[in-house]
């Protein structure tokens, strides 16, 4: 996934919470920069949240740490890009959207350009950068297959180049989980 993320922390005389976690991380990104307790975090959230009031308490119990602290590693390692998105995902089409695997040939000199402006699009996610004629791939995720048509179309006119869209035609479900 890429997601642009915000930089270091506010500063202070003295980093509280996610502050206190975040120079670590940021010197290292990557899981040389992860203590035991950030792995135990990450593993576990593969492993998805209850549908509770206070999932992070659910989470910090399984843990045996505090539900503030759950928050503060989290944010931290949002911020430190380790993680790159925290949220929910949805089935998008079993509510009546839509999901399209949509590609770009976007030339070299436009391509940071274009792959900001693609990922300010709230409805795209998972934009990967690939070396193939089509080098710009997206999930294009919207609340009606109109939607998410009218999305590749604002996409081609904004940036003049052609969205080409797979819609999902079956689902195929992996469990994939990357241990850390």
């Amino acid at each position: 996934m890429i997601s642009h993320v915000n930089g270091p922390g506010r500063s202070g005389s003295q980093p509280q919470g996610e502050e206190a976690l975040l120079p670590a991380l940021q010197r290292q990104v990557g899981t040389q920069a992860l203590d035991d307790l950030d792995r135990q975090l990450l593993n576990a959230l593969q492993d998805g949240l209850p549908i509770c009031e206070r999932p992070f308490q659910d989470l910090a119990a399984r843990l045996d740490i505090s539900e503030a602290e759950v928050v503060q590693r989290i944010q931290a390692l949002l911020r430190a890009r380790v993680l790159t998105r925290f949220g929910p995902l949805y089935n998008v089409d079993r509510m009546g959207g839509a999901y399209v695997l949509a590609a770009m040939s976007v030339p070299e000199e436009d391509y940071e350009r274009v792959a900001h402006f693609v990922n300010l699009q709230p409805e795209v996610a998972h934009n990967y950068r690939r070396e193939h004629t089509l080098n710009m791939w997206f999930v294009v995720a919207a609340e009606t297959p109109e939607k998410a048509e009218a999305v590749c179309r604002y996409i081609e006119g904004v940036t003049g180049l052609g969205v080409w869209r797979f819609p999902k035609e079956r689902e195929y479900f992996v469990d994939l989980r990357l241990r850390v």
